[in-house]
């Protein structure tokens, strides 16, 4: 049983890692950061407030992003959103799954519901954690 809990434990502890490291734009973005690779998705927040996600339009693999940038766009039952790159690189994934299944960004908008991982060579400043966005969208 010990050994039990100490592999949950350290699950545990690598999942409230990454969860402490997700940045987020004013624009309601979110990134996490894994050795140069940037995953890019929008909030929680922005998804209740769009609705349910209906379409999702991605940039292609190879594609280069300029941070502020649109990167794509979210359709929904309300209204259409511009998503925006928080950072600068290239495209090196998109999240397929979001062709079939667009509403896994309102099951799920900060982990399965992810839109692009990008290569990155730097975070810019002025992204919040956790606590900032919580305070911000206040």
């Amino acid at each position: 049983m010990r050994r039990f809990i100490g592999q949950s434990s350290a699950v545990a502890a690598v999942a409230f890692r990454q969860y402490a490291s997700r940045l987020y734009t004013d624009s309601h973005e979110w990134i996490l950061e894994e050795g140069g690779e940037v995953t890019i998705g929008i909030s929680s927040y922005a998804q209740e407030n769009l609705g349910d996600v209906v379409f999702v339009s991605l940039p292609q693999v190879g594609d280069k992003v300029t941070a502020k940038d649109v990167v794509g766009e979210v359709e929904s039952v309300k209204a259409t959103s511009n998503v925006y790159s928080p950072v600068d690189g290239t495209v090196l994934t998109v999240n397929e799954a979001l062709k079939d299944e667009p509403g896994l960004i309102n099951q799920s908008p900060e982990e399965k519901g992810w839109l692009v991982k990008v290569k990155c060579t730097e975070i810019p400043k002025g992204l919040m954690n956790e606590e900032e966005y919580k305070k911000f969208l206040e």
